[in-house]
């Protein structure tokens, strides 16, 4: 079952990406050389609670996020999402921002920029794209130099690709599996990309640090920056992150839908199985038999060493079953989606509030209020969409590209919430869960739509408007039971499905 939620809003847990360099260094410039930009158009987002700090924090966040989005600029329309005053967006805080953008209503904005990002990869470059793009639609200076010189991470290829897959299914918007400016980005990604970077299943854990090292040699601000192994960019001695497998087998996963969305059910299943290939050497040769636990990265001398969790539960790549106990119970900070995803929506909303606190969270950096709203949608509301190939065997007669899912994330601090005017594809849909046993759903704008409406526990039947429907009961992310009923929502239509007392 392939569940698009969040799953990529990593500022809440860290600073924002972009380089290593001074602040002197990575000044931006020009900023006068445009007329001012005109906002974006106000969203119609609208967010309620019983807990009066949740909805005061996502006020907060709306409010944020929303100045930091623009229309106008010789870049088209676009948001922020980069370290504050360099007036650009970059491929990481893009890919983690994309589903807080797109809730707050910047479909638009999201896809252009993503197509940016697509169109800027090149052989010249190895595939790479343009690590940070500026409001000019130039490659921001602070990045870039030329093809042989610039900064870039390796995983930022592919969140990108993900990004591009989660967001389709959101929007709608055909042109993310139809563009060729957008096909051409996947099919290099996940073929010359991987093999000029040494990405490949038998070259990955042996490759150098760098590769394709072009340019002056011994240029410090981008020789060394030409391919970072990882988004850890303080550390010169590793030559794979974890985050950079994970990506991967994101990416893997992504293409394979985007290509079953085309009708090439070959090429779906080739990618189906290498990103299960990238999962199995996760899980097999990155765990730490052991401290049982996983190793963090692969060191210099290529022996895999440190610990980690968070990267591998993000994006979803560690097994269920012990390892994946091991992997929750590890020491560490937890991310608020890791919590709401693996079924501990308490401490998900201590972690939010306290993100949402002013004074103590870092507001002013782009990619926190966009991530706190795309955590309130993803995981307070439990609001995410499944792909159409995990569905085709379930939907009765019928067919569908995506299905909308929710399972209440108000643990038992939150009484009720209350989420209105989110865009789902063709439509806007307020979903209201009373506790966690009681959900309403309306369908405002748009066509009918299937909802599969989940709750935590085993439940033989489910109440829908009041009338008993068989239950489908199906193990959760860590072994506990969800029982769920599959209903359709027609046009202005509301249904309330509960839990029997």
């Amino acid at each position: 079952m392939r569940t698009i939620g969040a799953g990529i809003c990593m500022a809440l847990f860290s600073a924002a990406a972009g380089g290593a360099q001074t602040a002197g260094d990575r000044l931006i410039t020009g900023a006068s050389e445009v007329k001012e930009a005109g906002v974006a158009t106000p969203s119609k987002l609208e967010f309620e609670s019983s807990d009066a700090r949740l909805v005061e924090g996502f006020q907060r966040a709306k409010r944020q996020a929303m100045a930091y989005a623009f229309d106008g600029d010789p870049v088209g329309p676009w948001y922020e999402a980069a370290e504050p005053g360099r007036e650009a967006f970059c491929m990481r805080d893009t890919a983690h921002q994309a589903m807080g953008a797109h809730a707050l209503g910047l479909a638009r904005h999201n896809l252009n920029m993503l197509r940016r990002f697509a169109a800027s990869v090149s052989e010249s470059k190895d595939w790479c794209g343009f690590w940070e793009i500026d409001r000019f639609n130039r490659p921001a200076p602070v990045d870039y130099q030329n093809d042989a010189l610039f900064w870039f991470n390796l995983p930022a290829n592919f969140d990108i690709l993900d990004a591009c897959y989660r967001m389709y299914l959101w929007s709608g918007d055909p042109a993310y599996v139809t563009d060729p400016v957008f096909l051409n980005f996947y099919d290099h990604t996940v073929s010359d990309y991987v093999e000029r970077w040494g990405l490949g299943l038998d070259q990955v854990m042996t490759r150098p640090r760098l590769l394709n090292v072009r340019g002056i040699p011994g240029n410090r601000k981008f020789q060394s920056a030409r391919g970072i192994p990882g988004y850890d960019e303080g550390d010169h001695d590793y030559t794979v992150g974890s985050d950079l497998l994970a990506t991967q087998y994101a990416a893997y996963l992504a293409y394979a839908r985007i290509q079953e969305t085309r009708g090439d059910a070959a090429l779906a299943r080739t990618y189906l199985k290498k990103a299960q290939d990238v999962r199995a050497l996760v899980n097999t040769r990155w765990w730490n038999q052991k401290d049982q636990c996983f190793y963090l990265r692969v060191g210099k001398d290529h022996n895999l060493e440190g610990r980690d969790s968070d990267n591998l539960l993000y994006w979803g790549v560690v097994e269920d079953g012990p390892k994946l106990q091991s992997a929750l119970a590890g020491p560490g900070s937890r991310r608020v989606e890791v919590l709401y995803r693996y079924g501990d929506p308490d401490a998900a909303g201590a972690r939010l509030l306290d993100i949402m606190t002013p004074g103590r969270s870092r507001m002013e950096y782009p990619e926190v209020p966009f991530s706190v709203v795309g955590a309130i949608v993803n995981g307070t509301m439990g609001i995410n969409l499944e792909a159409a190939s995990a569905l085709l065997s379930s939907v009765e007669g019928g067919w569908v590209e995506a299905a909308v899912r929710t399972l209440p994330g108000l643990g038992t601090k939150i009484a009720w919430a209350e989420l209105r005017n989110l865009p789902i594809r063709a439509n806007q849909v307020t979903v209201r869960h009373e506790g966690n046993r009681k959900t309403v759903f309306t369908n405002q704008q748009g066509p009918a739509l299937i909802w599969y409406a989940a709750f935590p526990g085993l439940h033989d039947t489910l109440l829908v408007n009041g009338k008993a429907a068989r239950a489908r009961v199906e193990k959760g992310t860590t072994g506990k039971a969800v029982s769920s009923v599959r209903v359709t929502v027609g046009a202005a239509g509301t249904v309330t499905v509960a839990v029997p007392e």
